[in-house]
């Protein structure tokens, strides 16, 4: 249902279910993470009426709310830096991921901190009457044409290959190598664009 891709590294679909409602994703060497985009695959949507909110926890430190994914916002950027609410607060989805991590650092020895990205999907009305971050965190909703997570899909997809174009001569098939660097600079450019002004810039074909 969901996809989390850290800046700079590859996308992430290992979503691990911690039971009905929470989910998390790991994200390792987490010192060196800046921004994370958190997204509807668009193979399942929200109930009516539900949405859910979005959390990070850095062992040691506690929990940040970064914001919320609905349907009608089916993708966001958030940048991990921020206060942090004490470790031993207790609510549901606090509770979950404490025991999620628990677990995790039973089975992991790692050289930097694993910190955790948990999803918690709830009512649109409890959300509302929570203090969901709104600025510069969290991407704005989509244009109307692109809350569709298919449209939005094939427009981010459209939008690399028309990047990848300018490098190969106009042309991209499967016999067309593609240097991995020249992928990392679209990813940052499009990341950029995302963070100054939404995605908004997908229904322009030209950019």
């Amino acid at each position: 249902m969901f996809g989390c891709c850290v800046a700079g590294r590859l996308l992430q679909t290992n979503m691990q279910q911690v039971d009905e409602t929470h989910a998390m994703f790991e994200l390792p060497a987490a010192s060196s993470i800046n921004h994370v985009c958190v997204f509807l695959l668009g193979t399942v949507p929200f109930p009516d009426g539900y949405g859910c909110t979005v959390h990070f926890y850095w062992p040691g430190k506690g929990f940040q709310l970064l914001g919320m994914l609905s349907n009608d916002k089916p993708s966001a950027i958030f940048r991990l830096r921020g206060t942090f609410t004490n470790a031993q607060a207790q609510s549901t989805i606090h509770s979950a991921l404490s025991t999620a991590q628990s677990m995790m650092e039973d089975s992991h020895t790692a050289v930097d901190v694993t910190a955790i990205l948990g999803l918690s999907i709830e009512p649109l009305a409890d959300i509302a009457r929570q203090q969901v971050p709104s600025g510069a965190g969290a991407v704005a909703a989509p244009a109307a044409g692109l809350r569709d997570p298919t449209v939005l899909a094939e427009r981010v997809v459209k939008h690399l290959f028309n990047y990848i174009s300018g490098f190969t001569g106009g042309g991209v098939g499967p016999d067309v190598a593609v240097p991995m660097s020249i992928i990392a600079k679209w990813y940052e450019s499009f990341l950029g664009k995302v963070r100054n002004g939404g995605v908004g810039f997908l229904e322009r074909s030209d950019d």
